[in-house]
């Protein structure tokens, strides 16, 4: 009984015939093989590989030179795009519109930008094909595969081939092209990293480290307790047992930025038995068990506005992090690491709370420049 033949078990013949040869035996496969049948070939011939096209920088050195320079003017009209975009970042203001063909109105930065960076990155792509097609060798090599590591004289035989590539390539007989090129990716990198620190936004400086309670009225008065949202102020005698007031300094509302403010302002205010008050210092920081905390949980930010009276727990609806108001409110559960900061807080000639100085802490999540 005769076995149809296999093609997965052929073994390929791997010859360099000439292009004539491949043309026949690829034809006499076409022939041979039909689909649904078993007609064969015992081999499958190499087609080979396509011959060489003769460029005129092949034996014409000013031809040559001539391809040179095109390759450097691409990459020169890269460089000057990259130079471009950096100053139409600085230049081409934020609130300047455009009306292009189709597209319609659009904002003047985002059109700059794009258009001299996309002509940087083009002109670094063609003048790379260009000195490709017309310059570098274009010879086909063909490496069979081998196992693991490569015997000695094979590694140095890749080393060769790099070397023969570097040759190939002609950096070392056209500077002008080895700079231009360095030039226009040195260049190129330049766009991405811009964007990149640019759209970080302005430098905080101390902006995470104060808050409006650091500030004084003028006068020299301090920042009186407010209700949040009513604004009125809170007497001591106003803080009964047990209640919750939430709060925010007085004069947010006249601040440049209220609402970053406020971000970093808020307050809780609880009053509870003194006794209950395990730390010292927060029973010296408050007045007659009322105390003050900042409301930013210091895990990523959420308000810690849930206070259970029974155990003396704040809570975080985020994610749950718990502090315990009767120990300086450190953290008794959850992923935050640092106990909320305490607002020292007395009464003035007039009976209402007031701060007598800001938290002795950045308040919220941890930053990188936080000690």
């Amino acid at each position: 009984m005769t076995t149809p033949s296999n093609p997965s078990d052929k073994e390929s013949s791997v010859t360099h015939d000439s292009t004539s040869e491949a043309g026949d035996d690829r034809a006499l496969v076409s022939l041979e093989h039909r689909e649904g049948s078993d007609n064969l070939p015992e081999r499958f011939q190499d087609p080979g590989l396509p011959a060489h096209i003769h460029r005129a920088g092949d034996s014409d050195e000013a031809a040559a030179r001539r391809y040179e320079r095109q390759v450097a003017a691409l990459f020169a009209i890269s460089m000057f795009a990259t130079v471009l975009f950096v100053v139409s970042y600085f230049a081409v203001g934020n609130d300047t519109v455009v009306s292009l063909p189709i597209i319609g109105r659009t904002m003047a930065l985002h059109v700059s930008l794009g258009v001299t960076l996309g002509m940087s990155l083009l002109c670094i792509g063609l003048g790379a094909i260009h000195w490709a097609k017309t310059l570098m060798p274009d010879t086909e090599v063909v490496e069979e595969r081998h196992e693991l590591r490569s015997p000695d004289e094979a590694r140095e035989g890749a080393v060769k081939i790099l070397a023969d590539g570097l040759e190939g390539s002609q950096l070392k007989r056209r500077p002008l092209i080895k700079y231009t090129l360095g030039g226009a990716l040195g260049l190129f990198a330049i766009p991405l990293g811009l964007q990149l620190v640019g759209s970080l936004g302005p430098l905080p400086h101390t902006d995470l480290e104060t808050t409006l309670w650091d500030s004084k009225l003028p006068g020299g008065k301090p920042r009186r307790l407010m209700r949040d949202p009513d604004g009125t102020a809170i007497r001591l005698s106003d803080v009964t047992l047990g209640s919750v007031f939430h709060v925010l300094p007085e004069g947010i509302d006249a601040t440049p930025d209220p609402n970053n403010e406020k971000l970093k302002a808020a307050v809780i205010l609880i009053s509870l038995q003194e006794n209950l008050i395990k730390s010292a210092r927060e029973r010296k920081w408050g007045v007659d068990g009322v105390v003050a905390y900042s409301k930013i949980c210091t895990h990523v930010g959420c308000p810690v506005g849930l206070y259970e009276q029974t155990t003396h727990h704040l809570l975080c609806p985020c994610h749950q992090s718990t502090f315990d108001l009767t120990e300086d409110c450190k953290v008794i559960f959850g992923p935050a690491k640092r106990a909320l900061p305490q607002l020292k807080i007395s009464v003035d000639d007039e009976g209402y709370l007031v701060a007598d100085h800001g938290f002795d802490q950045p308040v919220g999540p941890s930053f990188w420049e936080r000690a």
